[in-house]
């Protein structure tokens, strides 16, 4: 489509607005940009409608189709309650969970959706303030309801906001029901098809009866509350972002045993604009700056921190001379991942049917770790999603234990089908205690996993290439690397690629292509080298950015010093990679 095609296919989407029932706040932004100059924002805003990605419904806030506002929200929420009144028509009475976070316009966006729900005649479990994601995924299966909605963007910056749809497994919407609900939400022609007038009989409001069942909940899976209680004051600062993970987090700590949570009180101030950070990300170092200047003075041992809607961990611990320093999401799943299989296996919990689960883009050290101890391990892709989707067809079969993924998010037990910041860090903190108690750090349980397994080093980078303009940049870069098949990495030659567009598996020495079983397909490149590394290349399907996973993989290590010499040759790969994409 050329740009004036473009601009007067946006520009009558946009006059459109002016001649509906938008309110007048709506209609003098899109006049605003309309009579701009520079059309950049009216495309960005209307060039496409907003649609569910691996997270949901994700979007800055504004005015227009492709915007995060009351009308786009109250779309996807009326279309939503036609598929449920149609999938669910058998039952006397539809119930939904809805759950927000800190964000900007949050609670607004939750009230009107639970005015949109009753207006359909469906109840509505509504939460009396901010709460965290998994609580929500954990309160739709307690409450026995079939959907439910999560208002938030996640880690994405504070203009960002968002909508997640679950299922009545607590798991987010996968298909063919995504696909319906978005058909659906595509039917709803005019905001007037929106029933905004709520039924207040059918919302129920509801608090601190579920957060007091979830924290029972994560009581009942410590392995070590022998150690937790010998090493109960261990010193851990816990920042939550300015996010949902005050509200719970803390109380689960202590509920577990320990007496000395350190916090953070700038970042305990509850703000959409997150004020102290420039990014609410666990991923991103900053966003823990002052976490650590707080353990730094306290003498702390560990810091944990949380995304706005406490999904995603971030963890700081000490190294061998007492300095802080961030473990990487491939890091803290491996810990994670580790403590829960050698602490199931010594206490004889291993029954030959546990499993655990990664996405194909995070370390594949996971693996070696399930295969070693005899646990099964599944891959998926990213997304939440597609874990709960595995749990979904393995229960009542096998066990889950654990899984997540690279980006800073894990899932302990099943209790829940959304990954899990609040068990994750107790679990972590758990995991500081044990390795105190048989004296050592979780600084040096990371080392005993290299040694045992092999070293590896992860490297993300992310390319952010904005609006409709970055997202044709996207698309034509992964065209070019389909067109032109790397064959090297790092002086490596690559002897397998994946391709999950087409689900194909190419091996180059015996030049024959396998089928990849895998449940849909997926624009995601992958390239394995016969050293080991591999490097996955994917489009986001949240943010307006094309991510490259760099794993490279060390030579066998004996011992804690031969490590550092490991990742210094290891990083000369990684440079070479990060060269040869012009990364």
């Amino acid at each position: 489509m050329d740009n004036e095609t473009l601009l007067n296919q946006v520009t009558n989407k946009a006059k459109a607005w002016l001649e509906g029932s938008y309110n007048e706040e709506t209609k003098n932004e899109v006049r605003a940009m309309l009579n701009n100059e520079d059309k950049s924002q009216l495309i960005d805003a209307f060039y496409k409608d907003l649609e569910f990605g691996t997270g949901g419904l994700r979007g800055i806030m504004g005015a227009g189709s492709n915007r995060m506002n009351i009308y786009t929200v109250g779309a996807a929420t009326q279309g939503l309650s036609n598929y449920l009144l149609e999938e669910f028509a058998d039952l006397e009475q539809i119930k939904v969970v809805i759950g927000h976070d800190c964000r900007n316009n949050s609670r607004m966006f939750a009230n009107i959706s639970a005015d949109i729900f009753s207006a359909n005649g469906i109840k509505v479990y509504l939460f009396e303030d901010l709460r965290p994601t998994p609580e929500v995924s954990y309160a739709i299966r307690k409450l026995g309801c079939q959907s439910g909605i999560m208002i938030t963007a996640s880690h994405n910056p504070k203009e960002y906001n968002g909508y997640k749809a679950y299922w009545d497994d607590g798991a987010q919407v996968l298909g063919p029901h995504d696909k319906n609900i978005i058909a659906e939400v595509n039917r709803v022609s005019s905001i007037d098809d929106i029933k905004f007038e709520g039924n207040k009989d059918l919302i129920e409001i509801i608090g601190s009866d579920l957060d007091k069942a979830f924290i029972k909940e994560v009581e009942s899976f410590v392995l070590a509350p022998e150690s937790i209680a010998n090493q109960h004051d261990l010193k851990i600062v816990y920042t939550p972002i300015h996010g949902t993970g005050i509200k719970i987090i803390p109380d689960t700590l202590r509920k577990i045993g320990f007496t000395n949570i350190i916090d953070v009180p700038e970042q305990n101030v509850i703000s959409g604009n997150f004020p102290t950070v420039v990014s609410p990300n666990p991923e991103e170092p900053a966003a823990l700056d002052l976490a650590i200047k707080k353990a730094i003075e306290t003498d702390a041992d560990i810091v944990l921190a949380t995304d706005p809607d406490a999904d995603r961990i971030g963890a700081a611990i000490r190294d061998d001379n007492g300095e802080f320093f961030l473990l990487n999401g491939n890091q803290i799943m491996l810990v994670l991942t580790y403590y829960l299989i050698t602490q199931r296996k010594a206490k004889g919990l291993l029954t030959g049917k546990e499993y655990v689960v990664k996405t194909i883009v995070t370390t594949e050290l996971i693996k070696d770790i399930a295969d070693k101890n005899g646990v099964e391990m599944f891959d998926c892709y990213t997304g939440f999603k597609w874990i709960a989707q595995i749990i979904r067809n393995n229960e009542g079969k096998k066990k889950y234990i654990g899984g997540g993924e690279e980006s800073f998010g894990f899932l302990a037990s099943d209790f829940v089908r959304d990954k899990d910041s609040v068990s994750a860090c107790t679990l972590f903190a758990e995991i500081a205690a044990w390795a105190k108690d048989n004296g050592k750090t979780v600084y040096q349980v990371l080392q005993d996993i290299y040694i045992e397994y092999g070293f590896s080093k992860e490297v993300n980078i992310s390319l952010v290439r904005k609006g409709k303009d970055g997202a044709d940049e996207i698309e034509a870069m992964m065209k070019n690397f389909r067109t032109n098949p790397v064959k090297e990495l790092a002086g490596s030659p690559v002897v397998l690629s994946k391709d999950f567009a087409k689900l194909e598996s190419y091996d180059f020495n015996t030049n024959e292509v396998v089928t990849l079983e895998m449940p849909t397909t997926s624009n995601v490149l992958q390239y394995f080298t016969e050293d080991g590394t591999k490097v996955s290349i994917r489009p986001s399907g949240t943010e307006p950015k094309i991510k490259f996973y760099i794993e490279v993989r060390g030579s066998k290590v004996s011992s804690a010093e031969e490590i550092a010499k490991n990742e210094a040759e290891v990083d000369v790969k990684v440079s070479a990679i990060k060269k040869y994409f012009g990364l």
